[in-house]
Order: C-alpha cells, then structure tokens, then sequence
C-alpha cells in the first residue's frame, strides 16, 4: 500500500524549482520587452537629434553642400555610438570602462547644447519660444537616459547571473559532499583518528631509529581487555580512552589495530545491551 502513495508524491518532489523557474521565465520576457522598447526609444531620439543638427549645419555653412550637411552631425553623434559600444562591452563583462563613458558623456552633452544653441541662431526675430527649446533638447536627453536604463538593466542581469553561479556550484559541492559521506561512511568518521594515531605512533620511530619505539607485544584479545577495563573506570568508550590505557600499559597501538579493538568493544556492548534483563 505504500507503494502508490510514494509514486503519487514523486511528480511534486521531482520538481521542487517550477515556481522559482515560472518567475525567472517572467522576469526574462519583461527584461526582453523593456529593451525591445528602450532600443526603439534610443533610435527614435538618435534620429531626431541628428536631424535637427543637420538642419542647423545647414543654416550655419553647410546649406550649400547637402552632402556634407547630413554628415557633420556624424562628426559628434558618432562618439555616442562609439561610447555606447564600448560600455555595452563594458557591462557584459561586469567592468567600468572609464574612456567609454567619457566618449558617451561628451557626445551626448555637446548633443544637447547644439541642439538647444541650434534653436536661438536661425535668425527669426523676436524672442524664441522656451517649448522650441524644450523641443530641441528631448531628443538627445532621451536617448541618453534610455541608454542609462539599458545599462543598469545590463548589470543587474550579469551581477544576478554570476550570484546564480555562484550558488549552484556551492550547493553542488555540497551534495556531492553530502553523498560521499554516504557512501563512505565509515572511512569518513575513522580516517582523521587513524591517521593522527597513524602519525602519533611513526613519529617517534622516524626520529629515534632503533634505540626508539616500542613494538606492541601484545595480541588483539590483550588489547581489548585493556580497552574493557578502560571503559569500565571511565563509564565510557571512546578512542581516547581505549588508547591512553594501552599506552599506560607501555604498548604501541597503530589505528588499525585501535580500529580492531574498538569495533570488537562496540559490538560486544551491543551484545550486551540487546541481551540484558528486561523486567516484566
């Protein structure tokens, strides 16, 4: 009976991550259709500023030669683009690049002021209307704001992508971690034991030779006698314990053979917890 209620709880453990992806799916789309948007709005007011500053290259030396009318605004609107350029690059690879908002600042300021200047040198009489102004300095002001937003967008998609990484690769290392120990679960616990006891016991071998180091007289049954009766006076059994006892005995232990000792001690108390008096 168990059996299907485990299948029918399989298809929701099996997608724990559906909302968060339905929200990341979300958030692309949006992203998509601001900048679809925000591209539109660039291009419509990189036009219309480069059109005004030909008309007023036109009025200013270059009516005669339309040619040359319609390609000296290029002369300043071409540091925008190549700004622009330099700090999309700029963006995706998460760096600040300081000559590329300089080309970007300074085209788009001296934009805006001819364009303005434009406004109060094509020789009408009379005071110029503050909308002709207004007029003249939407354009460019716009598709440097909408550049502005383009790039902060670009940021945050690359600063949240990389965190993204950052964590699956943490919880990766994780499980992996977590299936290790278990798999390995004994060799997990035992090994930092064996090997500093390993170490404890070659030490004084490597540094003495043969005037030094004690060979462990003493067989399996001796030893875990020895590691009984520690465990008795102490009320406990550990590692610790089992090998000062033996080394108060001037034997030599290795972390095999403690290893031995402490497994034949655990299952004899194992032995004899399951078969002791039980009351009625």
């Amino acid at each position: 009976m168990s059996l299907p209620t485990l299948t029918s709880h399989r298809p929701h453990e099996a997608n724990p991550h559906r909302p968060q992806a339905a929200k990341h799916a979300a958030e692309r789309y949006a992203l998509i259709a601001a900048g679809v948007v925000i591209v539109a709005l660039t291009a419509a007011g990189f036009w219309l500023s480069y059109a005004h500053l030909a008309e007023v290259a036109g009025q200013h030396g270059l009516g005669g030669s339309p040619t040359r009318q319609w390609a000296w605004p290029a002369t300043l609107d071409a540091f925008i683009v190549a700004g622009e350029l330099l700090m999309l690059r700029a963006g995706l690879r998460a760096v600040t690049d300081g000559w590329a908002i300089a080309l970007t600042a300074t085209g788009s300021v001296g934009s805006i002021a001819l364009n303005v200047a434009g406004v109060s040198g094509t020789g009408h009489p009379g005071p110029v209307p503050v909308l002709d102004y207004v007029v003249a300095a939407v354009p460019p002001t716009a598709a440097l704001l909408a550049f502005a937003v383009l790039m902060r967008q670009i940021h945050q998609l690359v600063d949240r992508t990389d965190s993204e990484v950052g964590a699956e690769l943490a919880q990766r290392t994780e499980e992996a971690s977590a299936v290790t120990s278990d798999l390995c679960p004994a060799s997990s616990v035992e090994l930092p034991a064996t090997t500093s006891a390993q170490r404890a016991e070659e030490q004084p071998q490597a540094s003495g030779g043969a005037r030094s180091g004690r060979p462990a007289g003493a067989t399996l049954e001796e030893l875990v006698e020895i590691g009984r009766a520690a465990g008795a006076d102490e009320g406990r059994l550990t590692r610790d314990s089992v090998q000062r006892a033996i080394r108060a005995r001037g034997l030599t232990v290795g972390g095999q053979r403690l290893t031995e000792v402490m497994n034949t001690l655990r299952a004899e108390r194992a032995t004899a917890n399951s078969t002791g008096p039980k009351s009625d």
